[in-house]
């Protein structure tokens, strides 16, 4: 009887999953190869003239070619921030969970709170206005790392919470600095983890759209998500172009959680259990 119930339970959500995610994007992958006309209707039927070259071209053409250069911007941001939140993020949590006290518990409570607390939208403007960083990629990058360090804390943290002290007092006896015991014995030791935090990362930060269109308006440093944005004003009547543009932009981040989310799962919850 259990075991009829859990079979049903999983077919109930299989059908749900198939509703919710298979269906849109079904129909959103026919829309993409339709011509004009036919995309109009925004139905499931079967496209009458393929036209996928012709809209790919149109879609990468459009405005001086604007997303091959949005893709630029998005890969150059996203492997970045990406590499400083994992070293810095490794680097924080060594500390916080390693010596523990009324500073480690402040900072911990800091590191908590950039998770709870919204972001500021107009403060963090001025900032980067006085360090002369407003609307450019690297004042994006250090916005995206410092939104971005309280999740890859709390992960890295709960892994190295696992790791025997005993390792360290080794590495310490053999002659190791304090950067040296880290990178050379700790950090390797956080591959799972790591692995999790860049995955997730990528797409979190490959995904945005509120923090460029604030902090680098304009088409120079545009990414991806922004370009949508302009697509969706450009090609409203257009439902050909614009479905082909967001499968442009959806295949990245959608091909990462395919073939990695064995992965994901499991850094996760080695981090989770180990904590």
């Amino acid at each position: 009887m259990r075991t009829l119930k859990r079979a049903g339970a999983e077919v109930i959500a299989l059908g749900v999953a198939t509703v919710v995610f298979l269906v849109p994007f079904s129909l959103m992958l026919l829309t993409a190869v339709k011509d004009q006309n036919q995309a109009a209707d925004l139905d499931f039927s079967w496209p009458t003239e393929w036209q996928i070259v012709r809209n790919f071209l149109e879609v990468i053409q459009a405005r001086d070619y604007v997303l091959l250069r949005a893709y630029v911007n998005s890969t150059v941001l996203t492997v970045t921030s990406v590499a400083l939140i994992v070293v810095f993020a490794a680097m924080a949590a060594f500390v916080l969970q390693r010596r523990a006290g009324k500073v480690g518990k402040v900072a911990g409570f800091l590191v908590l709170s950039g998770l709870i607390i919204p972001p500021a939208i107009v403060p963090t403007i001025w900032l980067l206005q006085g360090l002369g960083l407003f609307k450019t990629l690297p004042g994006l990058i250090l916005v995206e790392v410092a939104f971005g360090l309280s999740y890859a804390v709390l992960l890295f943290r709960a892994f190295i919470a696992a790791i025997p002290r005993e390792l360290d007092e080794a590495a310490q006896i053999d002659g190791c600095t304090g950067l040296t015991l880290f990178f050379r014995v700790i950090f390797p030791l956080l591959r799972p983890v790591t692995i999790t935090v860049i995955l997730t990362s990528s797409v979190a930060i490959f995904n945005d759209f509120v923090n460029p269109l604030y902090f680098t308006p304009g088409d120079d440093n545009a990414t991806v998500q922004v370009t949508l944005y302009n697509f969706q004003s450009q090609y409203n009547t257009q439902w050909n172009l614009l479905f082909m543009d967001i499968v442009l932009i959806t295949i990245p981040p959608l091909l990462l959680f395919v073939f990695f989310n064995r992965k994901i799962v499991a850094g996760m919850t080695a981090g989770a259990i180990k904590g």
